[in-house]
């Protein structure tokens, strides 16, 4: 009884924490596209506030977020207990 209890309480936080990288990595990634393409979008108003940024910075966090957006959605995905 004990033990089923503990693996039901097991696979809900696995299910919990996979949703929660998932999502993570879905926000994340959306920030590098804006950081990183945000010049190219059609809104006005998000074009003129991502152009005011420094392209070096902008850069810089656009690829940081990119990279750990990436290894959040692997670590979704690779989940496998």
């Amino acid at each position: 009884m004990e033990r089923d209890f503990k693996q039901t309480e097991r696979k809900r936080f696995n299910l919990m924490r996979r949703s929660k990288d998932f999502t993570m990595a879905g926000l994340i990634l959306a920030m590098a596209v804006i950081m990183l393409w945000g010049d190219k979008l059609g809104n006005d108003r998000l074009r003129d506030f991502i152009l005011e940024k420094d392209p070096m910075m902008r850069y810089l966090f656009g690829s940081l977020c990119l990279i750990y957006g990436s290894f959040r959605l692997y670590r979704g995905i690779k989940m496998d207990t």
